[in-house]
């Protein structure tokens, strides 16, 4: 299995087969959150996009100090990616919050509208103050702000009805900032995806990688499948089974690599498995949901 570190320009970011430790602040991550508190007054709703399989992970935790009091409405992206049950849960962890979070996907364009409406009702009371005020209507502005590679440029995109920033499978791929015309009288202040400074709980990183909130390209992708393989042996193993037909998971996830590897014939002239395609194809199997619905976070593990 290859190992080594590898490291990405503007990255901090190394790994380790003992503990996948990783590390990550880019500096245009600081920009970005700067630029998130100075333009913050010229918004009336921050829309908090999250990926639906991890909800925690993929919070930025500077959001919560960052919106202060602004009527805040949460974004379920990728939900048909996400274990139907375990989505539900998240959608009721933030009701009992008092914020309002909505399933979204983008492919076909589910929850779009309900965005839409949930940002109007947001602040409705704040438009018809200024009605009565006499003052012209304007659009609703709203600021959309999430980690990288959360589908904030599809979103946005939808929302428009035609590619008015760019989009790409890499995270951070939208730069800079820019207003956009949205559907529903919206204009939305975008920005480029944020992150925190560091990750304290490993578990948040590794659920970003799975997930691609950081780059392939500078990780260890034999050992990241790895952790990915143990993780869905403990939390899906019948759905891992029955998409790769193994009669029976191994006692190790480097056991169930391996069968993984042997029933998909992914072996070399050698007759020794070829790791880097084993690991390539359960992590791209996973995140296009071919392995199934899969949630890898439920509220209860907040706590």
């Amino acid at each position: 299995m290859a190992r080594g570190d590898r490291m990405g320009e503007n990255y901090d970011t190394y790994l380790r087969d003992e503990n996948l430790h990783i590390n990550w602040y880019p500096g245009h991550m600081k920009k970005t959150k700067d630029l998130v508190r100075n333009n913050l007054k010229l918004v009336d709703v921050v829309v908090e996009l999250l990926d639906a399989r991890i909800p925690f992970s993929s919070k930025n935790p500077d959001i919560d100090k960052l919106a202060g009091n602004k009527p805040r409405v949460v974004i379920l992206n990728k939900s048909d990616l996400a274990d139907h049950k375990k989505l539900e849960m998240w959608v009721k962890y933030y009701k009992e919050k008092g914020i309002k979070a909505i399933p979204v996907d983008t492919i076909k364009g589910i929850g779009l509208n309900k965005l839409i409406n949930e940002c109007k009702n947001s602040v409705k009371d704040k438009m018809d103050l200024l009605k009565e005020k006499g003052r012209k209507e304007r659009p609703i502005r709203v600021m959309i702000v999430g980690v990288p590679n959360v589908g904030k440029s599809s979103i946005i995109n939808k929302l428009t009805g035609r590619k008015s920033t760019a989009t790409g499978d890499k995270p951070g791929v939208t730069k800079g900032k820019q207003w956009v015309r949205l559907k529903g009288n919206l204009e939305l202040l975008d920005t480029p995806g944020i992150l925190w400074p560091k990750f304290e709980d490993q578990t948040f990183a590794l659920n970003l990688a799975f997930c691609r909130s950081i780059k392939d390209e500078i990780l260890d992708i034999e050992t990241l499948a790895l952790r990915l393989i143990k993780k869905l042996m403990e939390i899906e193993p019948e759905k891992l089974k029955e998409r790769y037909k193994l009669d029976n998971i191994g006692d190790t996830d480097i056991e169930t690599m391996d069968k993984i590897g042997f029933k998909r014939g992914f072996v070399t002239g050698r007759k020794e498995l070829d790791y880097t395609r084993i690991a390539t194809t359960v992590l791209n199997e996973f995140r296009d949901g071919k392995i199934g619905k899969i949630s890898l976070e439920v509220p209860d593990d907040i706590n």
